[in-house]
């Protein structure tokens, strides 16, 4: 769930840990910026009707432990992108609603995040993302045309790093940041953002998007502020659409306002 998001105090973190780059103490950043969780897991058993576990292995040798939603009526897949708290397990009633549209549906358990091996880092992220990306192709058939993107929060960046220069049927962006120097702009101290250095950089990678883009934001949101959503939507070159939530947070949109959070998405999916 989005709920267990935690942003605004990772990047706050940010401010603290400056300084470690100058020495290029990459590890203390990793350890602010994500919050997995490896015990909040379920049995195969315990899992939803149509989803089963896949083991799937990085180039670095790293094991993913993911989950796919299967519906062999449909060509279509999404993948899914989580935040950057909690795990895979806690986002299964996103996976549920996206499948029940009728599409397929895989969701990267990350590095260091539920049963998945490793420790998590932004680069191991990327690289968690062309894997799981290669794997939907190469072992699960879906042509490259067919798949959809859909990355939440921190899950924005490796949705717009693992989407660059392809031809997927779309790109989904929900409450998505622009830079981690942005975040220690406005959640610390302007003054140190230089030393967030290139970290998070959605903003510097939108003019290597080729897919239809869906940003979905709240006004309200407190973590990863709106203007970002927006900063994002009119600086993409691409076929795009703006959902704006009026009065909703970071935490609360698809819950207190699945209403108008979820028939815009699915819309999106189902129209391609």
């Amino acid at each position: 769930m989005a709920g267990i998001c935690n942003m605004e105090r990772t990047f706050r973190a940010l401010i603290l840990i400056s300084f470690f780059f100058l020495s290029g103490c990459k590890a203390i950043i990793n350890e602010v910026a994500f919050h997995p969780n490896t015990t909040n897991v379920l049995l195969p058993q315990e899992l939803p009707e149509a989803a089963q576990e896949l083991e799937i292995i990085t180039e670095d040798g790293v094991l993913l432990n993911s989950l796919f939603l299967s519906d062999e009526s449909s060509e279509k897949l999404v993948i899914y992108f989580h935040g950057n708290a909690g795990n895979l397990y806690s986002r299964i009633p996103n996976l549920v609603q996206i499948h029940a549209a009728g599409v397929n549906v895989l969701g990267l358990g990350y590095r260091g995040y539920g049963k998945s091996e490793g420790s998590p880092s932004e680069q191991g992220f990327y690289l968690d993302g062309k894997t799981i990306f290669q794997y939907a192709q190469e072992q699960l058939g879906f042509s490259q045309q067919d798949i959809f993107i859909l990355g939440r929060s921190i899950g924005t960046t490796v949705a717009i790093e693992t989407a660059q220069q392809k031809d997927i049927a779309g790109l989904i962006l929900i409450t998505p940041l622009t830079s981690a120097r942005d975040m220690v702009k406005e959640n610390a101290l302007a003054i140190f953002s230089s030393l967030a250095g290139n970290a998070f950089n959605n903003i510097g990678k939108l003019g290597n998007l080729r897919a239809p883009l869906l940003v979905v934001h709240g006004t309200e949101d407190d973590i990863t502020p709106y203007f970002m959503g927006v900063e994002i939507f009119e600086n993409a070159s691409v076929e795009k659409q703006l959902v704006t939530i009026e009065g909703a947070g970071h935490n609360n949109l698809q819950n207190e306002y699945a209403q108008e959070y979820w028939p815009p998405i699915l819309a999106f999916i189902e129209g391609r």
